[in-house]
Order: C-alpha cells, then sequence, then structure tokens
C-alpha cells in the first residue's frame, strides 16, 4: 500500500511537471519564484490573426527587435505585462498572430504598464469617438513614436470606412469604399486579418510621412466594426499589444454605437418617428436654454387632430394611427432644419421653432394646416385639426408655463373650429385667460396633464380658480362648469356625465318638491359629484375590465379627495362637500367612504346616487353599450331599499322617460 502511494505521488508530480512544461504562463511563474529568469517562450495570441499578410501577400514571421536599451532591472514587469497581452483564459474563434519572442520584444525600453494604464485612463474619461481618437493619438504618436494613428469605421448606408488618421503635424479624413477591395483596408476589413504594407499609398494623402504601416481590424462580439492603422513597419511593434487595442477599440466603439442607439430610440416615437414626450422636453429644455444665452423668440406650435377619438371608435385605431402619420409627415416635410418636432401626446404634434416669433409662428402653422385640408385620408376626408401657438419669452419663461399656454390656445382653437375650411390658428397672446372658453381650455389640460401623479398636478386648476373673486352666482357657476369640465376631460367615454347627473338630480329633487335653493344647490353638487376622480390614474378609470383589489382601493378615494382637497380650501364649494362626499354610500351600509347607512346618508346624496347610477347604466362605456330605459330602470328597482332609496327610485322611474332623450 505504502509502494502504491508512493508511486501515486510520483506520477502526481510527474504530471504537475509536465503541465508546467506545457503551460508557458506557469513556467514563467515557476522560474521566477526559483529565482531564475524565464527562458524564451512562445504562444499565439487569440485576439490576432491567423496570418500577418505582407505587402507581398505572403505570411510574414516577426523579428526580433535588437534594441540595446532594454532595462534588464524592469525585465520581470514587462514579461509580466506582455504575458497579459499573450495568453487568453478561453478560447476564440478570431484570429492569431505568428510566433512571438518575449525576451526581446520590440520597443521593449517601454514601460508598457503606463502606457496601458494612460490607454485605460483614457478609455474611462472619454464621452465621444472623437475625443477618444483624439486623447489616443497623444499616447501612440507621442509615447509610442507611431508615425500616426488612424481609425476606419463602418458607414453601413453608405458602404465605406470613414477613416481618421492623425499624425504629430496634422489630422485628415478620408472614406475609403468597400468596393475598392484592392485597398488594404478593405482587405483587413474583410478578411479580418492583419496587413503588413512597407508603405502608405493606399491611404492618398499626400503629405503624409513616408513609412511602413499596419492595418489591424477591430473585433467586437465576433464582428468587424472596422480598422486601426498604425504608422509603422510591422517590424517594429508589438503585434500583440496593437491587436488588443485595437479590440478593445471595437468594444469601446460598438458600446457607444449601442449607446447612441438606445439613446435614439428612446427619445423616438415608433409611429411617427418624431421624438416622443421625453425627447421633445429635452430639445425643448436646451433649445430653451440657448434663447435665453442669446436673447432670441422661440415658439412651440401645437397640432391636435380633431375628431381622433371617433375615428378610433367608429374605424379602428389603425386609421387613426394613419391619420396622426400623415399629420406627421406634413410636418417633417415643412418644418426648417433649426426645427424639431414631437408627438407630445397620443394626437398632438407640437414643433419647436428658434428664433422665431408668434407672427412667422402662425405663417408656418397656415402653410401645414392648409397641406393637410389637401390630404384625403380613406372614410376620414381631409385631416382637420386645431392648431396653438405660444412664444418664449412674450408669453412665458417657463418651459412648463409655456407648453401649458400652447396646448390652452390649442384646445380654444378647438372650440372655435373651423372658419372658412380652415383651422382657428390662436396664439397665447389672442386670448383673454378669464374668458369661459379660456377657463374651460383651463381646466381640460390641467385635468388632462401628468395624470399618474394624481392630485398634485390638478390642484393648479383650483388655486388658479380660487384666485377669482366670485362676486355672483352666474362666477359661482363658471367655476363649477370649469370643474366639471376638468373630469370630463380626463375620460372621453364619460363626456358629459356630470352635466347629465346634474340635470338628472335637479329632475328628481322637484319631482319630490323640495324648495328651489335647495333644488339649485343638489344641480351644482351634482355636477361636482365625481370632481375627487381629479386625482386618480387615468390607468384605473379607463381600465375595461374588472378592477383589482388595489385598483379599487383608489377608485373609492375620490369622494374624499374630491370633498377635501378640491372643496374643503375653497369657501364658496364648500356647501356641497355632503354631496360629493356621500354619493357612493349605501343604504345596507355597503357603501364608502364612512359606510353611513339608511338616513345618516343626506338626502342630497341620496338623489345624486341614484341619477348617477341610471346615466351610468344608459351611457355607453367602454366594455359595453348603453342600457334600454327599461332595462335601467329594472335595475333600479332591483336595488331598492337595499344600494338605493326606496322612494327615490319610486319617483326617478315615473320621470325617466322623459330624461333620456339622448345620452
Amino acid at each position: 500500500m505504502e509502494r502504491l502511494n508512493r508511486n501515486t505521488q510520483k506520477k502526481s508530480e510527474k504530471q504537475t511537471k509536465k503541465s508546467l512544461a506545457s503551460n508557458p504562463i506557469e513556467k514563467i511563474i515557476n522560474q521566477l519564484e526559483n529565482g531564475t529568469l524565464p527562458e524564451k517562450t512562445t504562444h499565439k495570441n487569440p485576439y490576432a490573426s491567423d496570418s500577418v499578410i505582407s505587402s507581398n501577400n505572403r505570411s510574414k514571421q516577426l523579428k526580433p527587435s535588437q534594441n540595446p536599451f532594454i532595462d534588464k532591472s524592469n525585465f520581470n514587469d514587462i514579461v509580466q505585462t506582455i504575458n497579459n497581452f499573450n495568453v487568453s483564459k478561453t478560447k476564440s474563434n478570431s484570429y492569431t498572430t505568428p510566433v512571438v519572442d518575449i525576451s526581446d520584444i520590440p520597443d521593449a525600453n517601454l514601460n508598457y504598464a503606463d502606457i496601458m494604464k494612460n490607454v485605460s485612463d483614457v478609455f474611462q474619461k472619454s464621452t465621444s469617438i472623437i475625443n477618444l481618437y483624439s486623447q489616443l493619438n497623444k499616447i501612440f504618436v507621442d509615447k509610442l513614436k507611431w508615425n500616426f494613428i488612424g481609425f476606419g469605421l463602418l458607414h453601413e448606408k453608405s458602404k465605406c470606412l470613414n477613416v481618421r488618421l492623425y499624425s504629430k503635424e496634422s489630422s485628415y479624413s478620408s472614406k475609403v469604399f468597400l468596393s475598392d477591395e484592392t485597398n488594404p483596408i478593405v482587405q483587413c476589413f474583410k478578411s479580418k486579418n492583419i496587413i503588413d504594407k512597407n508603405n502608405v499609398e493606399y491611404l492618398n494623402i499626400p503629405y503624409l510621412r513616408k513609412t511602413g504601416s499596419v492595418v489591424v481590424p477591430m473585433m467586437s462580439v465576433n464582428k468587424c466594426i472596422g480598422v486601426m492603422l498604425v504608422g509603422k513597419p510591422i517590424t517594429n511593434v508589438n503585434v500583440n499589444i496593437i491587436t488588443f487595442l485595437s479590440n478593445y477599440m471595437g468594444m469601446f466603439i460598438h458600446n457607444i454605437q449601442l449607446l447612441e442607439q438606445t439613446n435614439k430610440f428612446a427619445n423616438t416615437d415608433t409611429l411617427t418617428s418624431l421624438y416622443n414626450h421625453r425627447g421633445f422636453q429635452e430639445v425643448l429644455a436646451t433649445e430653451l436654454a440657448k434663447a435665453k444665452e442669446n436673447k432670441t423668440p422661440l415658439s412651440v406650435i401645437m397640432f391636435d387632430i380633431n375628431n381622433i377619438t371617433k375615428i378610433n371608435r367608429e374605424l379602428g385605431h389603425a386609421k387613426g394611427d394613419e391619420v396622426i402619420k400623415v399629420l406627421a409627415d406634413k410636418v417633417k416635410q415643412n418644418i426648417k432644419n433649426t426645427d424639431s418636432a414631437g408627438r407630445y401626446g397620443g394626437d398632438e404634434i407640437a414643433i419647436i421653432m428658434p428664433e422665431t416669433d408668434t407672427r412667422n409662428a402662425k405663417y408656418m402653422a397656415e402653410y401645414i394646416t392648409y397641406s393637410l385640408s389637401c390630404c384625403f385620408v380613406d372614410d376620414v376626408g381631409p385631416v382637420k385639426v386645431s392648431v396653438g401657438i405660444s412664444t418664449y419669452p412674450n408669453a412665458a419663461q417657463d418651459q412648463e408655463k409655456l407648453l401649458i399656454l400652447a396646448e390652452q390656445a390649442m384646445f380654444i382653437s378647438q372650440a372655435k373650429g373651423y372658419k372658412e375650411g380652415m383651422s382657428a390658428i390662436i396664439s397665447s397672446e389672442d386670448f383673454n385667460f378669464w374668458d369661459d372658453i379660456a377657463v374651460n381650455s383651463f381646466a381640460e389640460i390641467i385635468a388632462k396633464r401628468h395624470f399618474e401623479n394624481g392630485i398634485n398636478f390638478e390642484e393648479e386648476l383650483v388655486k388658479k380658480i380660487n384666485s377669482a373673486e366670485i362676486i355672483n352666482h352666474n362666477n359661482l357657476m363658471e367655476m363649477v362648469t370649469s370643474l366639471a369640465g376638468a373630469i370630463d376631460a380626463k375620460d372621453p367615454y364619460t363626456k358629459g356625465h356630470s352635466t347629465s347627473v346634474s340635470r338628472y338630480s335637479e329632475a328628481l329633487a322637484r319631482a319630490i318638491n323640495l324648495p328651489e335653493h335647495e333644488v339649485e344647490r343638489i344641480k351644482i353638487g351634482a355636477m361636482l359629484h365625481d370632481i375627487g376622480k381629479i386625482g386618480i390614474p387615468e390607468s384605473v378609470l379607463k381600465k375595461p375590465g374588472k378592477l383589482t383589489e388595489e385598483e379599487w382601493n383608489i377608485m373609492k378615494q375620490h369622494p374624499s379627495i374630491g370633498a377635501e382637497k378640491v372643496l374643503a380650501p375653497n369657501e364658496a364649494l364648500r356647501e356641497f362637500i355632503p354631496i360629493v362626499k356621500y354619493h357612493h354610500e349605501r343604504l345596507d351600509g355597503k357603501g364608502y367612504p364612512e359606510g353611513l347607512k339608511g338616513e345618516d346618508i343626506p338626502l342630497e346624496a341620496r338623489i345624486v346616487s341614484v341619477a348617477d347610477a341610471y346615466h351610468a347604466l344608459v351611457s355607453d362605456r367602454p366594455y359595453r353599450k348603453g342600457m334600454p330605459i327599461e332595462k335601467a330602470c329594472a335595475i333600479l328597482q332591483e336595488g331598492a331599499g337595499i344600494q338605493w332609496d326606496s322612494d327615490l327610485v319610486r319617483q326617478f322611474i315615473v320621470i325617466a322617460p322623459s330624461l333620456t332623450t339622448s345620452v
């Protein structure tokens, strides 16, 4: 047994020695540990080509450099540095260089560790390809004493390599087309092999110093993306290092290209190929900063397609997309090179026009609307749009306010409709904020903006209206109408819901002989009953299917939001809080938000509850058609005494046929 163990141990030692002998790096490490200099070692770099193609198209061995200035004290560092380039832990399918003698390396007097640290720093700090070229030029030309360094990147559309070359004296740019198969640059790119030339004539640069040169493929993910050019004979460069640097460049540039593509896609609308909302905002911020610095005007034009909801509903979203693309194409065809356009919303296209005042922006808007009026879309006819304009600095100096004013002008244009077959083009300088149309338009804008963030943005509307002095009943009705418009604007399928519920509630209040002042209060309160939905995300409001438990809990917050965050801060609206807060309570105590029962629920809230339920039943919704009057009344009757007040349901069923002429 002991003999067997000794034999096994000897066998293991033999295998270890054999392994060390076959592994050049292990061998070098072993010799260094024993205090002896490493033997001359040869091995292949997995990143290099199988052959170096000379100017005579023959494979050529590298000759050792006979440099008398080798610093023997730094030899171990050089060995370690070069081994980092000569050894790979994994196999590569790319290409390999000829045998390299690491004890007689070219430019061995150079501190490669220091050079590679400089290169690494450049890669980490560079933010663009041009900046990278410039910085690497300083290292390769100044420190490595190369006569020039060049980079040629593939431009796929042009089928050429864009070459940029740097020497100590100057820099040069040229194009090399892939069809020029005699050019060493093209040969290198297509074959993915290193090309060795004893001249630079193929570069067609008369003033370039005459020298030998090397063309090295730049590889990334097994794909050649370009070439690196080195202005020095191949016998005077370390091929392993230039191959490594070329591939490092390839990966770096490839990553930059992917990042640029990602950023482009992230900021581009796929349907129109214009900027998306995010990209539009970023461009506007940049252009506004320039306008402020140069003290020049900047205009924003906003287009909104009329009847797009009807087109989508009746003809399908594909037809709606076709109309949006027509508008986008006309905008792209007519804007200046300095202008930018983006898809601001679902059917809204906006243009940023630097150094453009309101008058010139109107000319552009008129021309585009005229072009659209000549475009006929099957089943739709001419494309009709509403147009709003706002201009920096006259209208606003803040980006958000500039956009709000442009959008508000667009809504006013929509309200004014067409005149003599053309859109009404409205600028923010053309209207008074407090006229009826302007207030209602502002309400719609605030309701639409940033709905995911809930009540915070919509409170801006409440603050605006609260700042106005309520002189009489007409002022109050204007305010209430604006708030109701803000609710209805969030969901086109329920547009007019607040007005209808108000009408039904008023009729029911009169049917049970309430005093006139109570009838008026119920009428106004019913107009506001859903005001809290301003703070509910549209993803919940518009969901066609059943709400999840979490979504339902969000929806149930709207009575409290309406009462506490919208009405309570405004003294003129506080008397309507009971209607808004309790119109979703049930007689059996299973309603919300407080679970009130029976007559604990205020009478006015019970009246609005019946009217609200009835209009919901007879109205079209995204997920179903409206019910006939008879069926809606039958459902109310089934819930009488459980969900709704029995007496009120009975009275309402009597008057319902006279109320519902259209919904």
